[in-house]
């Protein structure tokens, strides 16, 4: 069976060790996959404009899975936007602000709101997370359509996420992103429905995607990919979800196209 889609999560996935940056290496082999005519998909929590700024020269040729699936975005056309309800948004983001050692972060389509408590945050969001960001005062003034709402913990968000969880999952899909971050979108809004949709635009197949992941946002797109590869340091409950490991993306790729397996 020919492979026709690959997604892969960033952080800890195909950034590891603390990199922000996606290699030489590693766009030298996205750009063959897309040579062979295989549709490469970021899969993230992070937003369209920071995701963009990691793939030059190949930016304008991926699709890329941003805000943990609230987004979906192909050669400048918005494939699919998730819309938290205005109001539990705004209540929502009102909990996690009071929350002592929180942050809050909305985002928007091209931008993340904040109303920061310090500004090591904003400088924190700008220059090491490097998303585009847009600071308010009232998170009212924002009126674009909300797509996704993170809280932020610099101590681990492990103090925090039961509390959340137990307050706003019966209301929204929230889930564990990594060491610092918790994310909320409408009900039924992942990654594994974000790469579905694409799926079913492309005419692609699960037994036709490959996707790589190593947290618990990742385990829904798992789900929708035979191919699905948890990196080895993924906690044990994510590693049961995949078929494959993986110790780092690219050396994944790299053996696949040397034994010229562009046929699984």
């Amino acid at each position: 069976m020919r492979i026709k889609l690959i997604a892969s999560d960033m952080d800890g996935t195909l950034l590891l060790n603390g990199n922000r940056q996606v290699s030489k290496e590693q766009l030298d082999i996205i750009g063959d996959l897309l040579n062979q005519g295989i549709l490469f998909a970021p899969a993230s929590g992070r937003q369209y404009t920071n995701l963009r700024n990691n793939f030059s020269p190949v930016k304008d040729k991926l699709i890329y899975i941003c805000e943990n699936g609230g987004l979906v975005k192909y050669k400048g056309e918005t494939l699919y936007k998730a819309r938290v309800d205005r109001q539990l948004g705004l209540n929502i983001m009102e909990d996690i602000y009071e929350r002592e050692g929180c942050e809050v972060l909305l985002s928007g389509e091209e931008t993340s709101y904040l109303l920061p408590k310090s500004d090591e945050y904003v400088d924190y969001m700008i220059n090491s997370v490097k998303n585009h960001v847009t600071v308010i005062k009232d998170f009212n003034d924002v009126k674009e359509d909300f797509i996704k709402i993170s809280v932020y913990c610099k101590e681990g968000i492990a103090l925090h996420s039961a509390y959340f969880h137990d307050r706003w999952s019966g209301l929204t899909q929230d889930t564990v992103s990594g060491q610092c971050w918790q994310d909320f979108v409408p009900a039924g809004v992942h990654k594994g429905r974000a790469l579905s949709l694409i799926q079913s635009r492309f005419n692609i197949n699960k037994d036709e995607t490959m996707c790589f992941g190593d947290n618990y946002n990742d385990i829904e797109m798992f789900e929708t990919a035979y191919h699905s590869f948890a990196m080895c340091h993924s906690p044990k409950e994510v590693l049961n979800k995949a078929r494959f490991r993986a110790v780092t993306v690219e050396d994944t790729l790299k053996s696949w196209q040397e034994k010229n397996l562009y046929e699984w």
